[in-house]
């Protein structure tokens, strides 16, 4: 067990580079794309009005259907709203959100789940009230360090240091990283991309997070098109 007293690294990158541009919801809040996950926070918010969630699993079909970067906006609404937010990029095949904030990853989950030490190598971001613990260095065998009793133990310290744990994790049609960690959140999120996501894929994704007794709170449309009329109306919003 790690020593109660100890508290978790945080480490700062001493020349942060910039965010990227797909971070909509921090360079362009007035955005109506910046609003649609504004409105996505709120309903995972109404949908746990009696236990508010705790942690979050955001997960895809396949690849490219926008995950990450759902993961990663709405981490930063959550953060803009007053929460504090730590987003873990469980994604330990291919990950990512290291580079959407423009932060190292030399360290990270895995060097907590791997070190004797127990350390979290939290690292601040531009956004007020949002920390990101990347993936750290990749291992060989990513389910089963996702399993390990001390996932568990990293999960329960993560929440004393944060209102709301988001974990980013490989689609869970490709691999069982998904399933696995989804039996230890509070509910998970489905992407899908309009034109790209199969409906038998989707099927199968629910099939698989059901089969484990998942909490799937709702999916997430990536790449719908958007209203023009609404467009206008943020436009023009003073």
């Amino acid at each position: 067990m790690y020593p109660e007293e100890e508290p978790l690294t945080e480490i700062t990158d001493k020349e942060p580079r910039a965010l990227d541009t797909r971070l909509v919801t921090f360079t362009h809040p007035r955005s109506p794309v910046a609003e649609a996950y504004r409105a996505l926070r709120t309903s995972i918010q109404f949908s746990s009005l009696d236990k508010p969630l705790e942690t979050l699993l955001v997960t895809s079909t396949g690849a490219k259907e926008g995950k990450s970067t759902t993961a990663a906006n709405l981490a930063i609404t959550f953060a803009q709203a007053g929460s504090q937010v730590i987003l873990v990029d469980a994604d330990l095949r291919r990950p990512s959100q290291h580079r959407l904030f423009g932060l190292p990853n030399e360290k990270g989950l895995t060097t907590m789940l791997l070190e004797e030490q127990g350390e979290s190598p939290l690292q601040y971001t531009a956004i007020p009230g949002l920390r990101l613990l990347p993936s750290g260095p990749l291992p060989p065998n990513p389910a089963d360090v996702l399993g390990f009793r001390r996932m568990d133990e990293a999960i329960a310290r993560l929440k004393k240091e944060a209102d709301l744990l988001i974990f980013d994790t490989p689609p869970i049609i490709a691999v069982t990283d998904a399933a696995v960690l989804s039996v230890k959140v509070d509910g998970v999120l489905l992407v899908f991309s309009a034109g790209q996501t199969r409906r038998d894929h989707a099927r199968r994704a629910q099939a698989l997070l059901e089969k484990v007794n998942a909490r799937i709170l709702g999916v997430v449309l990536n790449n719908a098109q958007l209203d023009r009329a609404a467009y206008s109306y943020y436009a023009q919003a003073d």
